[in-house]
């Protein structure tokens, strides 16, 4: 196994445990528009893709990029505004963040949120250290599955994909992880451990203080600064 030199956290779901207020951001989406939406489904469709895709899936067609962009902007206006008074990280990340960065790893986010989502998120988690670096999903990267953003995000802190663990919340995050040839721990806020297996996972875990508790970190061979 390949020395441990990078985590690559993707966000929703997995830094913060925000995904049932983008499914009650979506419900409110479609009342405000007297649309019809199996929110599940669309869930399930989704999750880990970037918003002209999420826009393509909820329409069903080939958006324009006009049309995306008022689509996520209404949503995700709604989700910021009802999230924001509830915010709340995936119990123990920011200690676990920054003990990762205490024993040498280097430590980076990957997701498929706009900047708009991100600035909101890490105006509120208060990272300490802030994550080396930070890709989105209105970079021009394709969504999860594919592997792009996860390896951007590996290209640009340095460390080759067999070096990094991805964490991940969604089936399409883990299969991206395995497409980037990396491992990955499922963090299983929204979905079971069995929905989120694969060869490449070397964790299940509903939270970061079960890492904790486990010493996981301890457990990885991490390489030293």
């Amino acid at each position: 196994m390949a020395t441990t030199e990078a985590l690559i956290f993707d966000m929703d779901g997995t830094m913060i445990d925000s995904m049932p207020w983008h499914a009650k951001a979506w419900v409110e989406f479609a009342r405000r528009r007297g649309l019809t939406l199996d929110v599940p489904d669309l869930m399930r469709r989704t999750t880990g893709r970037n918003a002209f895709e999420c826009a393509c899936e909820l329409m069903e067609r080939e958006v324009t990029e006009v049309e995306s962009a008022e689509i996520t902007h209404a949503k995700e206006s709604i989700y910021r505004e009802m999230f924001g008074a509830v915010f709340a990280e995936v119990a123990g990340f920011g200690a676990f963040a920054k003990a990762a960065v205490a024993r040498g790893l280097k430590v980076a986010v990957g997701t498929a949120g706009d900047r708009h989502n991100i600035a909101f998120v890490m105006e509120r988690l208060r990272m300490d250290p802030l994550p080396l670096a930070i890709v989105g999903g209105d970079e021009g990267f394709t969504g999860k599955p594919t592997p792009a953003i996860f390896l951007e995000a590996a290209r640009r802190i340095g460390v080759a994909p067999e070096r990094c663990v991805v964490f991940e919340d969604a089936p399409f995050g883990i299969e991206a992880a395995r497409r980037g040839g990396m491992r990955a721990v499922a963090v299983c806020t929204t979905h079971s451990a069995a929905d989120l297996a694969g060869p490449h996972v070397i964790a299940a875990v509903r939270d970061y203080d079960e890492l904790v508790r486990s010493k996981f970190l301890e457990t990885l061979d991490a390489a030293t600064a």
